[in-house]
């Protein structure tokens, strides 16, 4: 094997299938759709050479800060940061999180000199917080460089990419754990079995998700890791997801009928990982990954902005260094995944007329509560509270059948309107006499019938035998009832301090949490159109 132009920094004893062929080829393809289909088919998987070519040109196109730090930059200044230390004792810095380097095969003096571009990196990217995925990044690109410069110039032009549509690497806290987030709301909608799995055995599911990226950058093998590295240098950072659904999807399949300890998940599923190569091929996992279906950038983009908006309420900022809050809570991570295209803030309350105050003119709202017993529930409420006027003083039921009532703690469960799970319950109703009655009723009472929330899951549109099947959420100065028909799925008292549930026949629901309880928390979060802000909310202080 010749060496000498790329490859320096391996040992190519420990690479799978020794030396692989050169290849005098570049890449001339410049069309996205044609590199995509490459990069997925591995193009250039079978050619040391070619794909540290492939990967140059790449990393050249990315767009980038005007002062970017370059080659010439590090030659300047590696002497002066690394002095006459030995590569092995330079500590990492901070912001890597005490992530070990991976070896991906790398001789001695590559290990070392992912130590010294990771430190003239921490001092030319001063802005960077956190970063744990840094040493897979550096250690995977020495491979693919002639000397130690040419790394961190690549290294560096992925960090300081200014394109707002290409995110590649998460550089601060709050982006990390904005992204475990998001991964765990995308894990909850695309992997419902493995996510379910996950909630069962883990006492947090966050902080099993929380390792997503250290699947992919740690944990893969070398030769799945450079598979998913040649796609991702294409495509971009959704990719990364979509390779971790599919590393959970797998998991789910082969060690989802053995027994788990919660204080284990995390630990085996990294096993897993390391040990892929024993049950999965580098290309089944891209197969799996690519075969996500209706999944797209823009749903993580507003997944993205609406978890980091979240966060910062919580207090974490681009400056955090590490996990101060180790987990926000199931409230957090949920709440965006009722409604991706929304952003949520919260209505602050703390009585029951502050309650009405805060909500009246918000709609959706998703009701959250934590018992004293640590039991998670709610409910997401499709109407305006202020519909509660309409009946004067009388306690009388309102909502559509967009409401539906869940239980997070201790699992998760979800109860919809009965008639969506039993349509025969209530024959849509066609009679266009009584649309247009309801039309002219709601011009009457000043009301846009466009504003609702869905028409469709109106109750005027279905004949239902009872009205104990529409009973979704009722309010007056004395208690909040959510769900009736012999019982009430969620009771409050006017101090929000003690409520009870139990079966309705509206969600035909159990009990979400102790029969009767006393509250903790209590949260309701309402939500802004991020796709049409001509209607949206603005959060109240």
């Amino acid at each position: 094997m010749d060496d000498t132009e790329y490859g320096r920094f391996v040992d190519w004893d420990k690479m799978e299938g020794g030396g692989q062929e050169q290849s005098t080829k570049v890449l001339s393809c410049t069309d996205f759709q044609d590199l995509k289909q490459m990069a997925r088919q591995g193009h250039w998987a079978k050619s040391h050479s070619l794909r540290a070519k492939v990967y140059q040109k790449l990393i050249k196109e990315i767009p980038c800060r005007t002062v970017t730090p370059d080659a010439s930059v590090y030659r300047d200044i590696v002497g002066k940061i690394v002095g006459k230390r030995p590569a092995s004792s330079l500590p990492l810095p901070e912001f890597v999180d005490d992530r070990q380097i991976p070896s991906y095969c790398l001789n001695s003096e590559g290990i070392g000199a992912v130590r010294k571009i990771i430190t003239c990196i921490s001092n030319q990217f001063p802005d960077i917080s956190f970063c744990p995925a840094l040493p897979s990044l550096v250690a995977l690109l020495l491979h693919y460089s002639q000397d130690e410069a040419e790394c961190f110039e690549n290294v560096s032009r992925i960090l300081a990419c200014n394109d707002p549509n290409r995110r590649l690497v998460d550089q601060t806290f709050l982006a990390f754990e904005s992204s475990c987030m998001t991964f765990g709301d995308l894990a909850g909608k695309y992997c419902q079995g493995p996510h379910k799995l996950m909630v069962a055995v883990s006492e947090d599911v966050l902080e099993v998700y929380s390792d997503w990226q250290r699947w992919i950058f740690g944990e893969l093998p070398f030769a799945y890791i450079t598979r998913v590295f040649d796609v991702f240098l294409v495509e971009g950072y959704k990719v990364l997801f979509r390779v971790a659904l599919a590393l959970l999807k797998f998991f789910h399949k082969v060690r989802g009928g053995q027994p788990m300890e919660s204080n284990n998940v995390k630990r085996d599923i990294q096993m897993f990982v390391r040990d892929l190569n024993q049950c999965v091929a580098p290309e089944k996992l891209l197969e799996k990954a690519f075969a996500i279906r209706l999944f797209s950038r823009k749903e993580i983009q507003l997944l993205q902005m609406a978890n980091e908006k979240a966060l910062q309420q919580k207090g974490i900022t681009v400056k955090q260094k590490r996990a101060v809050i180790t987990h926000l809570g199931t409230f957090t991570n949920t709440k965006r995944a009722l409604c991706t295209l929304s952003m949520p803030y919260l209505l602050l309350l703390f009585h029951l007329g502050r309650f009405y105050l805060h909500c009246e003119g918000h709609e959706p709202t998703l009701l959250l509560i934590k018992t004293t017993n640590q039991e998670v529930c709610g409910a997401f409420l499709s109407t305006d509270w202020s519909e509660r006027r309409r009946s004067g003083n009388k306690l009388s039921f309102f909502g559509t059948g967009e409401c539906f009532v869940f239980r997070l703690q201790p699992e998760v469960e979800r109860y919809e309107w009965v008639v969506i799970k039993h349509p025969e319950l209530g024959k849509v109703n066609a009679s266009s006499g009584d649309n247009d009655a309801n039309s002219s009723q709601s011009a009457k009472d000043g009301i846009d019938p466009s504003d609702r929330l869905s028409p469709f899951l109106a109750t005027r549109h279905f004949n239902l035998p009872s009205k104990s099947a529409s009973m979704f959420m009722a309010g007056s100065t004395d208690c909040i009832i959510i769900g009736g028909g012999d019982g009430q799925a969620l009771y409050f008292d006017s101090d929000l301090n003690y409520g009870r549930t139990s079966h309705c026949n509206t969600f035909n629901n159990q009990p979400l949490c102790s029969e009767t309880f006393q509250i903790s928390i209590i949260e309701v979060w309402g939500f802004k159109d991020n796709v049409n802000n001509d209607g949206a909310h603005s959060a109240l202080p």
